[in-house]
């Protein structure tokens, strides 16, 4: 797992890295004028844990925050929960013949990537798989769009996913790619087993390659006169649509 030195901020996301990964958070900043309860349970949880807790100006929030609305709270966070390649077999073989997995083709906008990892996570999906290029990295903004959903689930950030597609399909995974214009239906496959779906960017949806490699191309029955839905609506209805079927 790669590590880095990183801001969160915001309510959920704050509170969720210190239930659920509190040894790699290194402080909380917390607005002194503030009087969200909320920010009071982060406190007193983050003090019992032994973390340092801050109490600083609005400015200073802002400073760490960027554009991301912090919500009166913020955190240092010395690990990004990204996983390496080498982790991926191991993940599926854990899932033991019922690995769910989740590849987003060149997802580049952050709230997306937050939205696709919050509905991972309520799936109880294996792993997200991303791109290193040309998509979206866990950063804060992502964090606070997953609402603590990045803390809960791998992240795996693979070189090429050409390559990574072909070594799933060799550990036994059944690759469904998200595309419109497909003829068969994602309600009449079997999603039972090993499954790894993908589903495209915002721009350009599944490229050639990643096409080519899937096992077969799928679409979500849309009967109102709407041509695509957002990618992270997309994710959404097919990761519940496995859970329906695996009776979860």
């Amino acid at each position: 797992m790669s590590k880095q030195s990183q801001w969160i901020v915001g309510v959920n996301a704050v509170a969720s890295s210190i239930e659920n990964d509190a040894e790699n958070v290194r402080e909380v900043l917390i607005e002194a004028s503030a009087k969200n309860p909320r920010l009071v349970e982060i406190e007193e949880n983050a003090r019992r844990k032994g973390i340092d807790v801050r109490k600083v100006n609005t400015q200073a929030l802002d400073g760490v925050g960027g554009s991301v609305r912090h919500q009166g709270v913020a955190a240092r966070y010395q690990a990004a929960r990204t996983y390496g390649e080498n982790e991926l077999e191991g993940l599926v073989e854990a899932a033991e013949g019922k690995a769910l997995l989740l590849i987003l083709d060149e997802v580049q906008d952050p709230h997306n990537l937050g939205a696709c990892l919050r509905s991972a996570a309520a799936a109880g999906a294996t792993a997200v798989i991303i791109p290193k290029d040309k998509s979206a990295t866990v950063n804060a903004t992502v964090r606070k769009t997953s609402a603590g959903a990045a803390d809960r689930i791998p992240v795996v950030a693979v070189t090429n996913l050409s390559r990574c597609l072909k070594d799933l399909q060799k550990l036994g995974v059944w690759i469904y790619g998200l595309a419109g214009e497909a003829t068969a239906s994602l309600y009449s496959i079997d999603l039972k087993g090993n499954v790894a779906l993908v589903l495209g960017g915002e721009a350009d949806g599944l490229r050639r390659l990643t096409r080519e490699n899937c096992d077969g191309l799928v679409k979500i029955p849309m009967p109102g006169d709407i041509e695509s839905l957002n990618v992270s609506v997309a994710t959404g209805v097919s990761l519940f649509e496995a859970v329906r079927q695996r009776g979860l």
